[in-house]
């Protein structure tokens, strides 16, 4: 946090405690007073503690999908924390409350749905895919929810906590899934994921969208990772293709604790027909009696939840717009731009390959002076090691079948079952600047 942004904070919480002292003088009860000498030994230890991450805010990262949160964000959530509002009532946090319905209805908006429309924010993107197939299957409760081979474990593991069969469909090595392989009377939601966690890839939503209104099928889409690359669209960045038609889905989810600059956690659940509120529907005998309007916690699987998450999103979405030219769109363009020219840099390198080209901000590849996949593999963890050990860079590992790699990749011999490579995630708009520096730093290591 620079020096403005400190000023900016240190002067909207004295603002904040004018308010709190309007109410009349009081004194923090003794018991919870704690000595000068404690709190200093405690904090020592503390920033001592926290030094053992990884340099997450670096760009020497890129290895997980961490992206830290911008300064001035993570001062709006401070802010709000020194209050510590609660957004399932309205009485449990008036002001928060509606900065959370302005800021998701401007992500309902940015994604194309109308006025009308329900959703609000959840304590994580696994927790927004749980409220949507829980609404899939309340929908049609007697029939199956589909997802492709390469969708988020998440969606598997809720069909199971959900109890509703989850069926894989195959995908085709250019991408598109195996429609005919799927039994069109069982199935009552399909997932097409924009923006896979493994390597960024956009599933075809343009092939889904009308086999699946023809059949009367659901759509989910899950856009956690993926979702804030709707900003490039019309740019020739991306393929907008699958983007431009999110607004016909029935419902999406995004975790603007990835790409939305957002620290952890907060993501969104948006419905397209408001009337899937009627799944919500329930009494509490000491809660709804504040207001006549809805409160968030009447269309929430959640009750309390950090009212901070969506003070943060909504002063974000104030400094950031959510346009292509304006805010997250130039930011978006660099996390594009960083993984297209790492994948330059590693078609001419000699001493690595790409898997294949990225579609948004996440490349996978792996070390080329070998000649069969385990040894792919044992040399892509060596690095992956090497780099971690002496801190000079942090990557991530990715597996792939062995038949799926040497698909792409024929010259190599497929003598094991799967395949590591290396995976770089480009979250920073830092990384268009680093990717060469990184790549010396990794080649140092071959």
């Amino acid at each position: 946090m620079n020096t403005s942004s400190k000023n900016i904070l240190h002067n909207s919480l004295a603002t904040l405690k004018e308010w709190q002292d309007s109410f009349g003088e009081w004194r923090q009860d003794a018991t919870l007073e704690v000595s000068d000498e404690k709190i200093e030994a405690t904090f020592n230890r503390l920033a001592q503690r926290l030094k053992c991450n990884f340099p997450f805010h670096h760009p020497a990262y890129a290895g997980q999908m961490l992206k830290p949160p911008h300064p001035l964000t993570w001062a709006a959530y401070a802010m709000a924390m020194s209050i510590n509002p609660n957004n399932h009532a309205l009485d449990g946090g008036p002001p928060s409350s509606e900065m959370e319905k302005e800021a998701v209805n401007e992500l309902a908006h940015f994604f194309g749905y109308g006025d009308e429309f329900l959703g609000h924010l959840t304590a994580s993107g696994t927790i927004a895919n749980l409220e949507a197939l829980w609404i899939a299957r309340e929908s049609h409760p007697d029939k199956k929810i589909a997802f492709s081979s390469q969708a988020h474990y998440t969606h598997e593991r809720m069909c199971s906590v959900l109890r509703v069969e989850g069926v894989k469909i195959p995908v085709f090595e250019d991408g598109t899934f195996d429609l005919n392989s799927i039994d069109t009377d069982t199935i009552g939601t399909i997932v097409v994921t924009l923006g896979t966690t493994g390597l960024g890839e956009v599933e075809p939503l343009d092939q889904i969208l009308p086999w699946a209104k023809e059949h009367g099928i659901r759509i989910h889409i899950d856009a956690a990772y993926g979702g804030f690359f709707r900003t490039l669209k019309d740019t020739d960045l991306i393929d907008g293709t699958s983007w431009k038609l999110m607004e016909h889905a029935d419902s999406i989810v995004v975790d603007p604790h990835k790409h939305g600059l957002q620290p952890y956690g907060c993501g969104c659940v948006l419905f397209k027909d408001p009337a899937v509120g009627k799944f919500y529907k329930h009494d509490s005998p000491y809660t709804y009696f504040t207001s006549e309007d809805l409160h968030l916690g009447e269309i929430s699987l959640e009750c309390s939840r950090a009212g901070a998450a969506a003070v943060a999103l909504w002063a974000t979405l104030q400094l950031f717009p959510l346009k292509e030219k304006e805010g997250f769109g130039p930011i978006l363009g660099k996390c594009r731009n960083a993984a297209l020219k790492m994948h330059e840099l590693t078609e001419a390198s000699s001493k690595f390959k790409p898997y294949k080209k990225p579609e948004l901000d996440i490349l996978g590849y792996f070390p080329s002076d070998v000649t069969t996949t385990s040894e792919i593999s044992s040399k892509s963890k060596r690095i992956f090691d090497s780099g971690m050990k002496d801190q000079s860079f942090y990557l991530s590992l990715y597996r792939i079948p062995a038949e799926d790699f040497t698909k792409l990749h024929p010259e190599f011999n497929a003598d094991s079952e799967d395949v590591t490579i290396l995976r770089s995630v480009f979250m920073k708009p830092e990384h268009e600047r680093y990717v060469e520096e990184l790549i010396e730093k990794i080649s140092l290591h071959v």
